[in-house]
């Protein structure tokens, strides 16, 4: 289910796999996304961005540079804050990696975890899609997940059904605000 834009972006869609590694050879050239270049990315306002570093769902930046880590979170809230509230965000996000301060409590990192969310997002067809299918969908996507703990892998299919799900709402309403306003021209 795609609306042609990558998840979380105003960039167009090109490929499904490896999303975010459209992003790496930006990162890695200017050692780090200045926080205007990640509205740009984005379409998010600066104060937006800064209001979720500020309230720990993402990582601070190093040295005003936001990395792989800190973008692939932003991302990831940018795709589900149309159906989510910000906090459950965090919240979901903590059940996967816990703090954003500390990496050592991590399952997945955050740009593979954007990856697989992206994968699955991208798989999922626009009619006709069930519970069953976007189980499937996580399952087919984790077969090569290597999980650190003995429940990780299960959080992290519940917690990526959970963003998938949320995502499909997302598109459903913005194409449902697209036929309200097409509906509206029409009356006029």
């Amino acid at each position: 289910m795609s609306d042609g834009l990558i998840p979380g972006t105003n960039l167009p869609n090109k490929k499904f796999d490896g999303m975010f590694s459209t992003f790496e050879p930006l990162i890695k050239a200017t050692n780090g996304l200045t926080l205007s270049q990640v509205c740009a990315i984005t379409g998010l306002e600066s104060s937006t961005i800064q209001n979720w570093v500020k309230r720990h769902f993402v990582a601070r930046p190093i040295k005003k540079k936001y990395h792989e880590r800190q973008l692939a979170r932003i991302l990831l809230i940018s795709s589900l804050r149309d159906s989510m509230k910000i906090e459950s965000i965090g919240e979901l996000m903590r059940m996967v990696n816990g703090s954003t301060d500390d990496e050592s409590d991590d399952i997945i990192s955050e740009d593979k975890m954007y990856d697989y969310f992206c994968k699955i997002s991208m798989s999922v067809k626009d009619n006709d899609v069930s519970m069953n299918d976007i189980s499937a969908l996580v399952e087919d996507t984790l077969s090569d997940y290597n999980a650190p703990s003995e429940n990780a892998k299960k959080r992290l299919c519940d917690a990526l059904t959970v963003m998938v799900l949320a995502y499909i709402s997302s598109v459903y309403k913005q194409r449902a605000e697209q036929m309200l306003n097409s509906i509206r021209e029409d009356v006029k």
